[in-house]
């Protein structure tokens, strides 16, 4: 994969990064994040790739399924809101923005939604 990234959109770049959560693909996601990339969430405000891939990446195991909502790309970032469905079923609702340039995602910003029935 790596090379094919600067071909594709922006949005492209996202959705395969949200592909890697449902199917655990860490190798798809490393060729995804520059090396300077920073993570923010209520919960860890600019994170380097190292920290992310220690305290966030295992959540992959824990996710099978985005629906996207809304993806809005404009310049160098992507606006997502998703529902996600657990693998106990239990789904939720978040937003993120995510900062892409020279086909790599340098930066995710994560706005926490809610739990949905």
């Amino acid at each position: 994969m790596t090379g094919d990234t600067d071909m594709r959109s922006n949005q492209e770049i996202v959705r395969d990064s949200f592909r890697a959560y449902e199917t655990g693909d860490r190798e798809l996601v490393e060729t995804l994040l520059a090396d300077d990339f920073t993570f923010s969430s209520p919960a860890d405000v600019a994170i380097d790739r190292a920290r992310y891939f220690e305290r966030c990446w295992p959540n992959a195991g824990n996710l099978v399924h985005f629906a996207f909502t809304r993806v809005i790309e404009s310049g160098d970032e992507v606006v997502v809101t998703y529902e996600a469905e657990r693998v106990d079923g239990s789904r939720f609702r978040n937003t993120e923005v995510h900062t892409v340039t020279g086909g790599m995602v340098r930066g995710v910003e994560v706005y926490f939604g809610w739990n949905l029935e």
